[in-house]
Order: C-alpha cells, then sequence, then structure tokens
C-alpha cells in the first residue's frame, strides 16, 4: 500500500470495567495487539481493552485525527450509540 493510499481509522475499544477507549491508526487489528500486550496507552494499560466495538474509515490523518477529538469530547451515552449504528 502506498502512502497516496494510506487509510486511516479511528476505533473503539470496550473495556473491562465497560469503558470506551477511542484511538487512532493504520491498522486496527495491529493496534489492538498492542494495546492487549500492555504497550498501548496508558489508558488501556490499567482498563484492559477486551473488544474492538467498532471503527471508522478516513482518507487522511487530518479527517481521522478531527472525527477522534470529536468522539473524545462525547459524552459516554453517546458514544455507545455509535458503537450500536456501526
Amino acid at each position: 500500500m502506498t502512502k497516496i493510499n494510506k487509510k486511516w481509522f479511528v476505533y473503539i475499544l470496550r473495556c473491562e470495567d465497560n469503558s470506551l477507549y477511542t484511538g487512532i491508526t493504520t491498522d486496527v487489528n495491529r493496534r489492538f495487539n498492542t494495546h492487549l500486550s500492555g504497550k498501548g496507552a496508558k489508558y488501556t494499560r490499567a482498563k484492559k481493552p477486551i473488544k474492538i466495538e467498532t471503527f471508522f474509515v478516513f482518507d487522511t490523518k487530518s479527517l481521522a485525527l478531527k472525527e477522534e477529538i470529536r468522539i473524545k469530547k462525547l459524552p459516554k451515552l453517546k458514544k455507545e450509540l455509535l458503537c450500536l449504528k456501526s
């Protein structure tokens, strides 16, 4: 995959305590495995992710970052609704 065709993903993980973690990556499965191994974000080292709830695809890193920020600002109920819709 060339840099021109690289896709970016915003993903939401469900953690053991039922919390939701939102992040950005170019490979959702690889990033999930990084979180599982304890080498991911500080939040997921403490909260232990259990599954990928959903993810969204973007053509540019800029668009993905903007969506990640938007989702992180949402209350949990609205994040839960995003997970249901996808």
